[in-house]
């Protein structure tokens, strides 16, 4: 089987994993605010929620379409970040296929929060009323890292401002211009 190379030499492939209320919109969105135009959020929960009204299961559709719209996205030239809990042992396998396939440089790290912290973060957010702390404690796995050591632990110790810095120079995004499209 032949390679299939995806983006550009230039083109960035992002990707922000973590559990429940780690921070992961809130970077991703921090990320796009500075970065400007040109690079792609691609977003688990709007994906699977939103588009596709399906249930997290192992080979379930998101999966396929989570890889087909990064690719796309990166195929048209825009820089993409990838954003969700996206589970090591269900959405592990597309993202290195993403990772092996792309021409440019990948990033990919992990929000490392605490459950107790975790439950307090929930506690705020609008879904809150319809999952609580029993279905929260089922979803949450600590350290679900991706196989090979390819993604950076970001602890919550990391505020948000330095977390989106930290992604931003790590990943060469902050060095690299908006593009208007």
């Amino acid at each position: 089987m032949s390679q299939v190379w995806l983006g550009t030499a230039e083109t960035r492939l992002v990707v922000l994993r973590g559990n429940s209320a780690s921070g992961k919109s809130s970077v991703a969105a921090g990320i796009r605010e500075r970065f400007g135009r040109g690079l792609a959020l691609v977003g688990q929960d709007n994906l699977r929620r939103t588009v596709l009204r399906e249930r997290d299961r192992p080979g379930a559709a998101n999966i396929g379409l989570i890889d087909a719209v990064a690719r796309y996205a990166l195929d048209a030239g825009y820089h993409v970040l990838v954003e969700g809990i996206l589970y090591a042992d269900r959405y592990g396998e597309m993202l290195a296929r993403l990772r092996a396939d792309h021409r440019g440089p990948t990033h990919a790290y992990y929000l490392h929060v605490p459950f107790e912290l975790t439950l307090a973060r929930h506690a705020t957010k609008a879904i809150a009323d319809e999952v609580g702390e029993p279905q929260l404690r089922d979803s949450y796995r600590e350290f679900d890292l991706l196989p090979g050591a390819v993604e950076t632990v970001i602890g919550a110790e990391s505020t948000l401002d330095e977390t989106v810095d930290h992604i931003m120079r790590d990943s060469g995004l902050a060095g690299l211009p908006a593009v208007d499209r």
